[in-house]
């Protein structure tokens, strides 16, 4: 599928083919796409939890509105990111770049993130948004569909997940086989009202 048409066609859906399943390989590649998708300062801080364990779905059901994609989709992944890997990962994602790079974003990751709590969690909700709307369009490319859920009890979800303290949760995704179709799209604001060019 045409990039444009994988963007023009995704759609949140909420009721998906329960019968539909993914191997653990087309799993595993969605994953590897999404994490294909940029984040601040090449940290990959993002975690993808993807939750196949029935019984755990259930429960994250339970705490999530009772929404069905959450037990029905073939695929649900809690999108989660490590707030302190500008300290403990700086190294390592610019390990193989020449010294002085190094050298510079060590320096500059130190710079933007010690001291700044929000900063650090604005950032790991910027790059979970990236991730997941990555996986969506992956899925879309190949024929599926996905719906982005922040309606479930983050508290809750963590603990059933075993969410480190040093992560957050930034949404999830549900990816499978529609069983019915997107409503239609409505309240599409103009054009000239989203985009402004260079000054409000």
């Amino acid at each position: 599928m045409h990039i444009d048409e994988a963007i023009r066609s995704r759609r949140a859906v909420k009721g998906y083919d329960a019968g539909f399943s993914l191997s653990a390989e087309e799993k595993n590649e969605l994953l590897q796409l999404a994490l294909l998708a940029p984040t601040a300062f090449n940290l990959q801080h993002v975690r993808l939890v993807e939750v196949s364990d029935p019984a755990l779905r259930q429960q994250i059901r339970a705490v999530g509105w009772d929404q069905a994609q959450m037990t029905d989709a073939s695929m649900l992944v809690v999108i989660c990111a490590q707030l302190d890997s500008w300290e403990k990962n700086a190294s390592r994602v610019w390990e193989g770049a020449p010294a002085e790079v190094q050298q510079f974003m060590a320096g500059a990751i130190d710079n933007y993130y010690r001291g700044k709590p929000q900063v650090q969690r604005d950032e790991t909700m910027r790059s979970c948004g990236l991730v997941a709307q990555t996986l969506m369009l992956a899925a879309r490319g190949k024929g599926l569909d996905s719906c982005p859920m922040d309606g479930f009890d983050f508290d809750a979800v963590a603990k059933l997940i075993n969410l480190p303290d040093n992560h957050v949760i930034g949404l999830m995704v549900a990816v499978g086989k529609k069983a019915v179709e997107a409503k239609p799209r409505i309240g599409k604001l103009p054009f000239d009202e989203a985009v402004i060019r260079d000054r409000f």
